[in-house]
C-alpha cells in the first residue's frame, strides 16, 4: 500500500490494512491529539476449533473470573491516576478564566483522562483477544451498567468498564467465528448452588463466600462463573438466544398485540361510552 502524505507528515503503517480504505476521517481530541479514523471491509476469519470454553463473572474486587477458578485482577487505572487528576485539577481551577495558562492546564488535565482511557482500552483488547484465541464459547452475564453507576459504587463501575469490555468481546467473537452468549441480568449467578442447585436467600456484596445447606462451601465469584456457563450451555443447546431483559415491570400486551380485540359491547360494559378515538368514558 503506497504510504500517504499529509503535509511534511508520512504515514508508516505498523501493519497493513485488511483491505483498501474506503474513507478516512481526521479528528483532534480534547487532549490536543490528532487521530485518523479509516472505513475498511474486514472479512471473517474463522480461527482454528478448540475445546475449552468459559464463563466470565465480571466483578470489582476482581475485574473478571475465569472457568478453573482463573481470577483477572482489576487494574484500577482511574484509582491509581487519582493523585495526578487531582493536582492537576487544582492547577486548572487557579487559573484565570478566558486566559491562555487556562487553556494549557485544562489540556494537561484532558491529556491525563486520555492516558486512563487509553491505558483502560488496551487492557480490554489485549484479555478480550486472549480469550477469544483460548475459547470456541464465551459466556457472560448481562449487567446493569447504568443502574449500578447510580450507586456509591459508581466511580469503581465507571473505571472497570465493563460495558466497552463486553462490546469488545462480542464482536472478537463474530469476527472470528466464536460462540457468544450473554446470560440474562436476573438469572441467580450468584446464589445458585453449582453442586445441588438450591437457592440461597439475601446475598450482600459483602458476603464473599457462602455454604449450601448440601453442605459445599462457595467463593461468590468462582461459583457464579460455574453456574453462568452452565446456563449458557443450555441456552447453546437449546438452539435459543436469552430473552433481553432490561428490568422493571414489563408492559402489559395490548389487546391487538394478542390477537383478543375485545368486542364493542365488552368495551362498553363498564359504564359509559367509547369515543372515536377508542377511549372511555364514564357515565356522568
Amino acid at each position: 500500500m503506497r504510504l500517504p502524505k499529509i503535509g511534511d507528515v508520512v504515514v508508516r503503517w505498523s501493519r497493513t490494512l485488511p483491505s483498501e480504505p474506503s474513507s478516512v476521517t481526521v479528528v483532534k481530541d480534547a487532549a490536543g491529539r490528532y487521530f485518523a479514523s479509516f472505513v475498511v471491509e474486514a472479512a471473517e476469519t474463522s480461527l482454528p476449533q478448540t475445546e475449552t470454553e468459559t464463563g466470565i463473572d465480571l466483578g470489582l474486587t476482581h475485574f473478571a473470573v475465569l472457568s478453573g477458578g482463573r481470577k483477572i485482577d482489576s487494574p484500577r487505572f482511574l484509582r491509581r491516576a487519582e493523585k495526578k487528576l487531582k493536582r492537576a485539577q487544582k492547577a486548572l481551577s487557579r487559573k484565570e478564566k478566558g486566559s491562555k495558562n487556562r487553556a494549557k492546564a485544562r489540556t494537561k488535565v484532558a491529556r491525563q483522562h486520555a492516558k486512563v482511557t487509553d491505558a483502560r482500552r488496551e487492557f480490554h483488547h489485549q484479555l478480550s483477544a486472549k480469550l477469544i484465541r483460548e475459547n470456541q464459547a464465551i459466556y457472560v452475564e448481562d449487567l446493569a451498567v447504568k443502574g449500578l453507576a447510580r450507586t456509591k459504587l459508581a466511580k469503581s463501575v465507571h473505571d472497570s468498564g465493563w460495558a466497552s469490555f463486553i462490546g469488545m468481546v462480542e464482536y472478537k467473537a463474530r469476527l472470528y467465528g466464536r460462540t457468544f452468549v450473554k446470560i440474562g441480568r436476573f438469572f441467580p449467578s450468584s446464589k445458585l448452588c453449582s453442586a445441588c442447585g438450591a437457592l440461597a436467600g439475601q446475598m450482600p456484596l459483602a458476603v464473599r463466600e457462602w455454604t449450601c445447606p448440601c453442605g459445599v462451601t462457595h467463593d461468590r465469584d468462582v461459583n457464579a462463573e460455574i453456574n453462568i456457563r452452565a446456563e449458557g450451555r443450555r441456552i447453546v443447546a437449546a438452539g435459543r438466544k436469552p430473552v433481553p431483559e432490561m428490568g422493571g415491570k414489563r408492559r402489559r400486551k395490548t389487546p391487538a398485540e394478542t390477537g383478543k380485540t375485545p368486542s364493542p359491547a365488552h368495551r362498553g360494559e363498564r359504564g359509559g361510552t367509547v369515543d372515536e378515538t377508542g377511549s372511555h368514558r364514564s357515565a356522568a
